[in-house]
């Protein structure tokens, strides 16, 4: 599978050791637990996020973010990794969405921006507006449950005065910079921005605390991989949450390109250039099928 931080990781962004294999969540069958790990899951099918490794044949998952996936598709489970409970966290955990409220979501046809507006529309919002790159992107995403799909362009008119600005009482955001300043302009009294990447580029914005303090708006950050290692008890169980709503068919990942190893660095490279709709999935072992 072909998550962003494997692109981060292979522009430079993350340090990390040598020798090192790449592939940050993992989709296949059990074959040996270690000590204190649920043997019941041996032979059974499983969903993991890992810390790396992922593409290979063998990968060595925490126990506690390896999650039964048996019964489910198997694309569907490869499809499942990180974007779906960091969506579902967006959602439920960090903004809080509301019956009635109304949700922008950037990268809107993205494997995250996807899966957040069915989170959002499953959570009662009331309207859901996505911001995506072009027109293609956008006949994409609406079938998401997006109300309306904008382009960076239109919202770039938006933001500069150029065109009507609607309110929001939640952003999700994971360009940076002047999008995010624009994306605290247009949240409602007691709005909430939540930041959770940076597409865009380092862009850093100053952001006005006590203007934040007198109209009750909060920018909040959400971190998958920080908190995978600092509290991952808690993504745990918010995966466990997202797993049983794909389960049950109230929201699904949506794969849309298979991958073989050989491809790996064109899957990459389409990836880190945007040119991805929804999730992408490498198969390691095309014997598994």
């Amino acid at each position: 599978m072909t998550p962003r931080g494997d692109v981060l990781v292979r522009r430079g962004h993350f340090p990390v050791p040598r020798p090192f294999v790449p592939g940050f969540e993992a989709a296949g069958r059990v074959v040996g637990v270690g000590p204190g790990a649920d043997e019941s899951l041996l032979g059974r099918s499983v969903t993991a996020l890992t810390g790396g490794g992922a593409f290979a044949e063998v990968v060595t998952a925490s126990a506690a973010l390896t999650f039964d996936a048996e019964g489910l598709d198997p694309r569907t489970a490869a499809g499942f990794g990180w974007a779906t409970p960091t969506a579902y966290d967006l959602i439920h955990t960090v903004t809080r969405v509301r019956p009635g409220e109304r949700v922008l979501i950037h990268a809107a046809a993205g494997a995250v921006g996807t899966m957040a507006a069915q989170f959002a529309r499953a959570a009662g919002a009331g309207r859901i507006v996505g911001v995506v790159g072009d027109t293609e992107r956008a006949a994409y995403a609406a079938r998401f449950g997006y109300d309306r799909l904008i382009t960076r362009a239109e919202f770039a008119d938006i933001a500069d005065g150029r065109a009507e600005q609607e309110e929001f009482d939640v952003v999700l955001d994971p360009v940076g910079g002047p999008t995010r300043l624009a994306g605290l302009r247009q949240l409602a009294p007691h709005g909430r921005l939540a930041m959770y990447g940076t597409l865009g580029g380092p862009a850093p914005a100053a952001l006005d605390s006590d203007e934040l303090l007198m109209s009750g708006r909060s920018a909040l950050s959400y971190n998958s991989d920080l908190l995978s290692r600092t509290h991952p008890e808690r993504l745990a169980d918010s995966a466990r949450h997202a797993l049983r709503a794909v389960a049950e068919g109230t929201v699904r990942p949506d794969v849309t390109v298979e991958y073989e190893l050989a491809d790996l660095d064109e899957a990459l490279g389409r990836l880190a250039e945007g040119r991805t709709l929804g999730k992408s999935i490498l198969r390691i072992a095309p014997h598994l099928r």
